[in-house]
C-alpha cells in the first residue's frame, strides 16, 4: 500500500467557505429558488458539506422552498470493489427521511475522482424512489474519470495524477477546514 505525504494546501478554510457559498448560489439559481429541492450527502464529508450548503441556501435568501430536506447515504454496500478490499468496510448510516419521488435531488460529495463512488450513490438513491432529477455537487473535482459522470456544481477543479490524492479535511470531522494535495513518498 502506498504512503502519501502532504505536498501543498490547495484550499484554505476561507476558500472552502467561499466555494460552498458559490455552490449554494448556483444550486438556488439552477433550481428556481429551491422548489421541490432536497439535498443528499454522501458519508462522511459529503454530509457536512451538504449541511453547509443548506445553511447557505437558507441564509443567502435565494431559497424560497421552505424547509430543505437532508438525506444521508452510505455507499459502502453499493461499491464495486467491496469484495476486493483487504479489510471489511465499516458501514455507516443511510437516512433518507423523505420521499424522493418528484424531488430535485442534489447529491453532495467531497471529491469526484473516477466516478465510481457517484455511480454507487446513484444506484442507492434509485432504490429509494424516482426523483425528478439528480444533480451532483462536489467540493473538488480532480479529474481522471473512469465513468462518464460529471458534476453540475464544482467548488474547485484541479488536474491531478493517479499518484496523487486529494484530502478534504473538515472541522466537523478533522478539527480544521482545508483541502490538501497529497503525493506518494
Amino acid at each position: 500500500m502506498e504512503k502519501y505525504t502532504e505536498k501543498k494546501i490547495v484550499m484554505s478554510k476561507d476558500e472552502i467557505s467561499q466555494a460552498i457559498k458559490r455552490l449554494a448560489r448556483e444550486i438556488a439559481d439552477k433550481n428556481e429558488g429551491g422548489k421541490d429541492l432536497a439535498i443528499v450527502g454522501v458519508q462522511t464529508r459529503g454530509v457536512f458539506i451538504a449541511k453547509r450548503i443548506i445553511d447557505e441556501l437558507k441564509n443567502a435568501g435565494g431559497y424560497k422552498g421552505g424547509e430543505i430536506p437532508l438525506g444521508v447515504i452510505d455507499i459502502t454496500l453499493y461499491r464495486d470493489d467491496v469484495s476486493s478490499m483487504e479489510t471489511p468496510p465499516q458501514v455507516k448510516e443511510t437516512d433518507i427521511p423523505f420521499d424522493l419521488t418528484g424531488k430535485k435531488i442534489v447529491l453532495v460529495d467531497d471529491v469526484l475522482y473516477t466516478g465510481r463512488s457517484i455511480r454507487a450513490a446513484l444506484d442507492e438513491l434509485m432504490d429509494f424512489g424516482r426523483p425528478e432529477n439528480i444533480q451532483l455537487a462536489v467540493l473538488v473535482d480532480r479529474g481522471l474519470r473512469e465513468l462518464p459522470i460529471e458534476p453540475n456544481f464544482t467548488g474547485k477543479k484541479m488536474d491531478t495524477s493517479k499518484r496523487e490524492l486529494i484530502s478534504v479535511e473538515l472541522e466537523e470531522v478533522d478539527g480544521a477546514d482545508r483541502v490538501v494535495l497529497m503525493g506518494e513518498e
